[in-house]
């Protein structure tokens, strides 16, 4: 019985080890389809949302950054998100897991307004 419980602990060791080994192929790999979407990001500069609109898959983080000199808020239409006031260069990020079209704004000034589109 000692020498079966040192197996395997042995083995678990062993293969924890291997799994988390930098280059080759990994043991525990994930497949393309469990990838989360790659992220898009959303410039805040001279009171602007840059790009305006954003289309993006489902799963997809988007990431806005202050550029301006000015604080600004990035709030949803729709109440579904919403930043702590960004100063320069802070960023705020959002993962939509729905599809539809956001429509989005600074609170602080409302005329800024933009939208993501989810697919």
């Amino acid at each position: 019985m000692k020498k079966l419980t040192w197996f395997l602990e042995f083995a678990a060791i062993v293969l924890t080890a291997l799994a988390l080994m930098p280059g080759g192929t990994p043991l525990l790999a994930v497949s393309a389809g469990d990838k989360p979407a790659a992220g898009a990001s959303v410039k805040i500069d001279n009171f602007s949302f840059g790009p305006a609109d954003v289309n993006v898959p489902v799963g997809t983080m988007v990431t806005w950054t202050n550029n301006d000199d000015v604080p600004h808020v990035v709030a949803s239409d729709d109440k579904l998100f919403k930043s702590k006031a960004l100063d320069t260069d802070d960023h705020f990020s959002y993962t939509f897991t729905k599809p539809g079209t956001y429509v989005y704004y600074c609170s602080i000034h409302p005329k800024m307004t933009a939208k993501v589109v989810v697919h």
